[in-house]
């Protein structure tokens, strides 16, 4: 069990660090001694006091929502909790991963890289194990480049395919909360703590970013180019190769739209899974409001404060319901037991890991 990809996943704990990985790893080349010599000892150092911190905030804020809330009330819907609502969570949750594999799957092929379906199901299980199990968000990520850089004969080029993945699906989780937002204003509501106005220039801004970066990839190259101080025809061999990739998906639209329109059912159907969680409890909340707590807590989660977002979400979820007149109990109870679902779920993640014994 001790592969590559483990140690490599073991050894990262912030976005920096992946794209160091991204870089470093697809090639053979070995930096110059006098960039990496006595490099890991004081990363080593700064990765545990982060760490550290990280577990500080979570468990200081569990701790605070905890005693706000009232402790009969928490265990009142805990014990209520309908076992078929929450069957029908985990439902929502496998047709969830389903419809992102198939995502990545579009832009593997948009980049001339075939991968069955079934590999790319079994390889998202496991990402989502890492991701749950290991102090970072990123550790998935790792997993998902690991297994398609050799049908795609670059880790460059699945790099590529798994950050423009994860950048299009942020636009849907924004475009979906913003949608939400407007409907839930216009229906006369109650009017959350994130205004429509607000989610709608995220996403025209994130947008406005993206779409010059796809179009001009020779301006991402730029952008990127510091990193020649590292080792010039090293970087510069990556940088040509990133550049290819964005050229290829500028010339297949539909591949580039059907994984946004997917992003969008990914988002609705994690908001399908809280709000059967929610429903499992007995708490009734408006599926228009739910539509904009679940992303917007999970771009709160993307904050490097916590550990895997523990305590942010729950503290998002609770502020939220606050807002809504609802109770700060069911927030609570809504948000791990969500998490606790999930966790459950990502088990098979680590039971695919080890019949592939990769």
């Amino acid at each position: 069990m001790d592969s590559p990809a483990t140690r490599v996943v073991l050894s990262l704990g912030s976005l920096r660090g992946l794209y160091f990985f991204l870089f470093l790893r697809s090639t053979h080349v070995t930096l110059p001694e006098n960039v990496t010599e006595g490099a890991a000892p004081a990363s080593s150092g700064r990765r545990a006091l982060i760490l550290a911190l990280k577990i500080v905030v979570s468990a200081g804020l569990l701790a605070l929502l905890l005693w706000k809330s009232d402790a009969p009330r928490l265990w009142h819907y805990v014990r209520s909790a309908s076992i078929a609502w929450l069957a029908t969570a985990l439902g929502f949750y496998l047709l969830m991963i389903l419809a992102s594999s198939w995502r990545w799957g579009l832009l593997l092929a948009a980049q001339g890289v075939e991968v069955p379906a079934r590999t790319l199901t079994g390889s998202f299980l496991v990402a989502t194990f890492f991701n749950n199990f290991l102090p970072s968000n990123i550790g998935g990520d790792v997993i998902r480049i690991a297994d398609t850089a050799k049908p795609a004969q670059s880790r460059t080029l699945a790099a590529t395919v798994v950050l423009l993945d994860r950048g299009v699906g942020l636009l849907g989780l924004v475009l979906l909360a913003a949608v939400a937002a407007t409907t839930a204003t216009e229906e006369g509501m109650p009017a959350g703590p994130v205004p429509a106005w607000a989610l709608w220039a995220l996403f025209v801004g994130g947008t406005a970013v993206a779409t010059p970066l796809l179009l001009a990839p020779g301006l991402l190259v730029k952008l990127l180019s510091p990193l020649r101080r590292l080792h010039p025809e090293w970087v510069d061999a990556r940088l040509e190769q990133l550049s290819e990739a964005l050229a290829r998906f500028r010339e297949a639209p539909v591949a580039l739209v059907g994984c946004f329109t997917g992003a969008i059912v990914v988002q609705a159907l994690l908001v399908a899974f809280y709000a059967a969680v929610a429903r499992a409890i007995g708490v009734h909340v408006s599926p228009w409001h739910m539509a904009v707590v679940v992303p917007v807590s999970f771009l709160v989660q993307m904050l490097p404060l916590s550990v895997n977002g523990l305590g942010l979400r729950e503290a998002t979820f609770s502020f939220y319901f606050a807002r809504l007149g609802l109770p700060i109990e069911a927030a609570l109870v809504i948000s791990l037991l969500g998490a606790g679902l999930v966790m459950l779920f990502s088990l098979s993640g680590a039971a695919v890991y080890v019949v592939r014994g990769t």
